[in-house]
């Protein structure tokens, strides 16, 4: 401690091994995330100006996008259902805002029998043979995203935000890591920091663990600048066609 104070005399800045972890990887490790974290790091009242403006951005860049989605969606509903025999868009119920169930909608990208054995997760899209093969390509394209432009209207999903996962594997992923809740504190989004910053798809419960370690990095440090970094990203690797 003697040592420790010395060196602040010597205008010498002290950098905690978190903070270094956080700078370094963009994620915070899950061996940090304490309640004396949560009271240090996560100051909601802070951030109720960021979520109101953010909010009519969202409806505001909405509305160019559905016009595109209108004029997209007869070419795509073809391909859908040219691909595979059923229904052209496919809901599911996430877990959204403060905990609050949404139901989400797609275009369908895989067999009418995908979950015939229950909730499973899409380890790889390129080897699953539960997805067609227009399926791969939306996949790839994000272009079976596009119904959920209707759910940034609703108020249900931002353009950014943690992706909102499924109730199946929320309980589970909670009992695992009671702070998982946190990233339910802002709403889901299209995209986030998690799908910019790990591109390895999601293949079960602990997969999901290290997700959670940067979408607590946005919860902690969610802004304009950090949403624009991220849109650019994931614009950057849907041309790419990574991540899938």
């Amino acid at each position: 401690d003697r040592l420790l104070y010395s060196l602040l005399l010597n205008s010498v800045s002290l950098i905690d091994r978190a903070e270094i972890e956080e700078l370094t990887t963009g994620r915070i490790p899950l061996r940090f995330v304490t309640d004396r974290w949560f009271l240090t790091h996560i100051r909601e009242g802070e951030k109720n100006w960021y979520e109101t403006v953010k909010r009519y951005f969202d409806i505001l860049l909405a509305i160019p996008f559905g016009l595109v989605t209108l004029v997209l969606m007869p070419f795509l509903a073809l391909a859908v259902r040219i691909s595979s025999p059923g229904p052209i868009f496919y809901n599911q119920v996430r877990v959204g805002y403060q905990g609050k169930p949404i139901r989400i909608w797609k275009l369908r990208t895989m067999r009418t029998d995908a979950e015939a054995q229950g909730p499973q997760f899409t380890s790889n899209t390129k080897t699953d043979p539960r997805i067609t093969k227009i399926g791969r390509l939306l996949r790839q394209l994000r272009l079976d995203e596009l119904p959920q432009i209707w759910n940034v209207l609703r108020g249900d999903l931002s353009f950014v935000g943690p992706r909102p996962e499924r109730p199946e594997f929320v309980e589970p992923l909670i009992a695992k890591m009671p702070y998982y809740a946190l990233r339910h504190l802002t709403r889901p989004g299209l995209t986030g920091w998690a799908q910019v910053m790990w591109l390895t798809p999601t293949a079960n419960l602990d997969d999901n663990l290290i997700k959670l370690q940067y979408d607590l990095h946005y919860i902690k440090h969610r802004s304009f600048a950090l949403d624009a970094a991220i849109l650019l990203k994931t614009i950057g690797i849907v041309i790419r066609r990574q991540g899938t």
